[in-house]
């Protein structure tokens, strides 16, 4: 053993049998991180990786041998550098087969880079052991055997510190999440953006969670992009008077989820009551991102709609003072247009509400018969024609002292759809009102089918053009 270590060329050739795996190790680790950021620097590492320094660790070994007590002919130099390059050859081949086309959940798709990359580091000391043990007629038993007696020095002395390691790399093998999927740990709950040997990178909306894989290993974590059914759901609890009946408070809430924008327009939304006036809404979503919008949006809605129906979601108590000013104000400018005479105007302040959207709600849904008029008194209403394949087609906007919902009078169903862009609030004149009415004014029957009919057109040159 000591006439081995002895020799000049001992430590250097160590430095590079050890030094070389372990340096390509890391800059696999660099270029994957450098890929992943798609980063420029990424084909120079790869350049050092591939080609510098496997030459620069031949040329000193050639330069070791040249110093050595040995007989430096070209044919072992030459024998040597082939040597090398059927290592690298038979190493990249090896990759190729086990792992470039590995099927979907398999073992090799699986494993972590982090073992591939040690395979080839034993791979490459034993290669070149066995290459200069043939060329060179080197003792190398001796170098294996000191390796040995190290690693296992070392393995007992930092047991407490690699353990740990080691558990997250079998974690990573395992792979119970990967790039992309949602977990809830309990250090922060997010989108995973990074994997690697070491920890995992979380993005939590609020910054990055950096969290060990040995703290995943060791505990316990929900994958909730893993989900035995078919969707994620989006849960919120609302609380209602008392006094509300429960089957209004039920179909208020439902359709408010209907609409809701993030909505998996495959499955429905479902409504359960709590008791003590409590009601859980069930929303189904197609990714664990979109619960929290989800329920916000919903929480956002309820309160419009809660009181556009007369519910009283928290117990609030709604004041309708004012309301009755506000439709006289309103139809102070909206009747001389449409020829309404002052008897007809006090019945519609009568029988009228004042309702409010808020942006993005569904006022008026295309294809169902509407019971109302609405004049527009504040924001703005958006038009839109359902299409074949589910979407919807934008027909024009509608300003404050513009109407809708002409066909309540004729019990047609209605072309185009409608839906405020910002907070909207319109005048809700009930049919019943408006029926005797128009009977005793043609001129207003008149314009209203006038509006009907430009609406019409409209919605049938945008399905033309789609």
């Amino acid at each position: 053993m000591n006439e081995l270590t002895d020799q000049e060329w001992f430590w250097p050739a160590l430095a590079v049998v050890v030094g070389l795996p372990v340096l390509l190790l890391v800059l696999t680790e660099v270029h994957a991180f450098l890929v992943r950021r798609s980063s420029s620097y990424a084909k120079p590492v790869v350049l050092l990786r591939n080609y510098v320094l496997p030459l620069l660790a031949l040329l000193l070994l050639i330069d070791q041998v040249d110093g050595a007590d040995v007989d430096a002919t070209w044919t072992r130099i030459i024998a040597t550098v082939f040597g090398f390059l059927i290592i690298l050859f038979v190493l990249s081949g090896a990759n190729a087969v086990l792992f470039g086309e590995a099927r979907a959940g398999s073992w090799r798709e699986r494993l972590p880079s982090i073992f591939v990359d040690l395979g080839r580091l034993v791979l490459i000391v034993i290669s070149l052991g066995v290459l200069f043990s043939w060329v060179w007629g080197t003792d190398v038993g001796g170098l294996f055997t000191a390796l040995g007696v190290t690693s296992i020095v070392i393995g007992l002395a930092l047991q407490n510190a690699v353990g740990p390691i080691i558990a997250g790399l079998l974690l990573l093998f395992e792979q119970p999440f990967r790039i992309g999927d949602w977990l809830d740990t309990a250090a922060a709950r997010g989108r995973v953006v990074e994997v690697n040997w070491r920890a995992v990178h979380i993005d939590t909306g609020n910054g990055l969670q950096i969290i060990p894989n040995a703290m995943l290993a060791t505990g316990s974590f929900t994958n909730l992009s893993r989900i035995q059914g078919p969707t994620f759901n989006s849960i919120a609890t609302l609380q209602y008077s008392a006094n509300d009946a429960p089957g209004m408070i039920a179909s208020t809430l439902l359709e408010v989820a209907r609409d809701l924008p993030l909505r998996n327009p495959r499955l429905d939304a479902t409504v359960t009551d709590l008791g003590e006036a409590k009601y859980k809404v069930t929303v189904p979503v197609s990714a664990p991102a979109h619960e929290g919008p989800t329920r916000s949006t919903l929480l956002h809605r309820a309160w419009y709609a809660s009181r556009r129906a007369g519910l009283h979601l928290d117990d609030a108590e709604y004041s309708l003072d004012g309301e009755r000013d506000l439709v006289a104000a309103e139809m102070a400018t909206i009747a001389p247009r449409l020829h309404i005479g002052t008897e007809d105007t006090e019945m519609i302040i009568q029988n009228s509400k004042v309702l409010q959207y808020c942006g993005g709600e569904v006022i008026l849904r295309a294809k169902t018969v509407a019971d109302h008029m609405l004049f527009i008194v504040t924001g703005s209403v958006a038009l839109n024609v359902p299409t074949e394949d589910g979407g919807e087609l934008g027909v024009g906007d509608l300003s404050a002292g513009e109407y809708l919902g002409m066909t309540a009078l004729t019990r047609q169903k209605v072309i185009a759809g409608a839906h405020a862009v910002v907070d909207t609030t319109v005048i809700a004149v009930p049919r019943a009102t408006l029926d005797p009415i128009v009977r005793r004014n043609p001129g207003l029957a008149q314009r209203l089918d006038e509006a009907i009919e430009v609406r019409r057109r409209l919605a049938g040159e945008a399905l033309s053009q789609s």
